[in-house]
């Protein structure tokens, strides 16, 4: 056997010469989440220093224009006394301290909400706990949703999902086979076992060659929101690069140091995203009770929630070095060629509620 090179390409080695090929979202779970060795169980991953860069880290215009979505939704659900404010995955904390800033503008928003955090990495709870101190809003943190006490809630997930472990399919001449994870000479390697697969409808008519991704481990997820928003009054928002129609197509990636590098290459060390099949997320929300609404593109809603606006009131006391640098980041939020395309928001709500603004009906 050939030299590891990560402690947990060691692990998977391993596990593989003992018990045989790997299914993807098993690869992924333990590249990700292991609990010694996970991507985000062991370092911090955002900002230019690390491998990617989110949407909050861009600008506080982000985050700020979700407090402002969030303040909307308080008031559609009848502005309750007490709420939970629940962020899934929260990063560094970047994106709820910027939302925070924005709801001083509604004093009872802040005096009535309990913030709750889904985290799963220590590291990432203390870089959390450091960043949201001088917000002087007291903090709770939460391995999963099912955790939180049920009552009225307020939840956003950004780039959440789509770190959610997934399966693959291929569509062959003789039937359909699964991509597995290997090993060639001592090394983890792509492969592919025959499986049993019923696909969705969607994927029925998938040609020789095509990948077809299934992600059940967005269900337990998408039911833990909705048996909220069903039983008290609510709202979700969830941002994330994906489609809004369902096709065949592999888009699982691993990127390390802002670039792409294959999903075998030092497990553990580099992210691993699959685009979120949105009408998928939809379908499981509905499926548990809670209301859809029909999904934007980041652009579409960033704008209508009045990004230029936002970007002309902060032009208006700033230098022209850092007129440019919010006019870059607006493009970078909501370009059409960046951000602003590639990612999708969507709103879920309690059965009864309207929309959001700038949400509308699926029909």
């Amino acid at each position: 056997m050939m030299s590891a090179g990560t402690p947990l390409e060691g692990e998977l080695v391993r596990m593989i010469e003992t018990t045989g090929p790997i299914r993807l979202d098993r690869f992924m779970a333990l590249c990700l989440g292991h609990p010694l060795h996970g991507y985000y169980m062991s370092r911090d991953p955002f900002g230019r220093a690390g491998d990617f860069t989110t949407a909050p880290e861009v600008s506080q215009m982000f985050g700020e224009i979700i407090g402002i979505w969030c303040m909307q939704c308080y008031d559609i659900m009848g502005r309750p006394e007490a709420f939970d404010l629940i962020e899934l995955g929260p990063g560094r904390g970047t994106l709820m301290i910027d939302l925070l800033r924005a709801v001083r503008a509604l004093p009872d928003f802040l005096t009535h909400l309990r913030l709750r955090l889904i985290e799963t990495s220590p590291l990432l709870r203390t870089l959390q706990e450091k960043a949201l101190e001088s917000t002087a809003v007291p903090v709770t943190w939460h391995e999963t949703l099912d955790d939180v006490p049920q009552g009225p809630s307020l939840i956003i997930a950004n780039e959440f999902f789509d770190s959610l472990p997934l399966r693959q399919f291929q569509r062959l001449a003789q039937g359909w086979a699964e991509r597995v994870i290997g090993l060639r000479e001592g090394k983890l390697q792509i492969g592919l076992v025959p499986q049993a697969f019923s696909p969705p409808p969607w994927a029925a008519a998938a040609k020789e060659g095509e990948v077809v991704e299934v992600r059940p481990s967005i269900e337990p997820w998408a039911f833990a929101v909705a048996e909220r928003l069903t039983s008290h009054p609510g709202a979700a928002l969830i941002i994330d690069y994906g489609h809004l129609v369902s096709a065949p197509g592999d888009t699982l990636q691993a990127v390390r140091q802002h670039g792409p590098v294959s999903i075998v290459d030092r497990p553990g060390e580099s992210d691993l995203t699959a685009h979120v099949d949105f009408p998928a997320l939809a379908h499981a929300l509905r499926s548990a009770g809670a209301y859809t609404c029909a999904p934007l593109t980041q652009r579409a809603f960033l704008l209508d929630m009045g990004l230029e606006l936002r970007v002309s009131r902060l032009s208006g006391h700033a230098t022209e070095a850092e007129k440019r640098e919010l006019a870059l980041a607006a493009e970078r939020l909501a370009g059409p060629t960046q951000m602003g395309h590639l990612f999708k928001a969507m709103a879920a709500t309690s059965p009864g509620l309207p929309c959001p603004h700038p949400f509308r009906s699926n029909g």
